[in-house]
């Protein structure tokens, strides 16, 4: 997995690629809460690079999710598709997000 971030009018965008698993999700959470103790509580999450997440990286959408809401802030998903559009709408994740392609 690898990630661009880059902040633009307040909002952070977040760029991932290639496969989401367990040891990658630990480090994503860890980098994106460190945007939300800074004060950023709007992210813009591009999955339309990424083949495979596991339940471990939708924990961490779902994380961020949370965390953002709680600071009045919110987290969209961006590009779906394939396998990862797939398991959205088989776990219902995609009822939780916002999702813009």
């Amino acid at each position: 997995m690898t990630t661009e971030v880059s902040i633009h009018d307040k909002q952070v965008r977040v760029i991932i690629s290639g496969s989401i698993y367990v040891q990658d999700a630990a480090v994503l959470l860890e980098n994106l809460l460190g945007f939300i103790d800074r004060g950023h509580i709007t992210f813009l999450i591009d999955l339309s690079e990424v083949d495979y997440i596991d339940s471990s990286g939708l924990g961490t959408l779902i994380t961020m999710h949370k965390r953002a809401n709680k600071c009045h802030g919110s987290v969209t998903i961006k590009g779906l598709n394939g396998l990862v559009k797939e398991l959205f709408a088989l776990t219902r994740v995609d009822k939780v997000f916002d999702i813009v392609q």
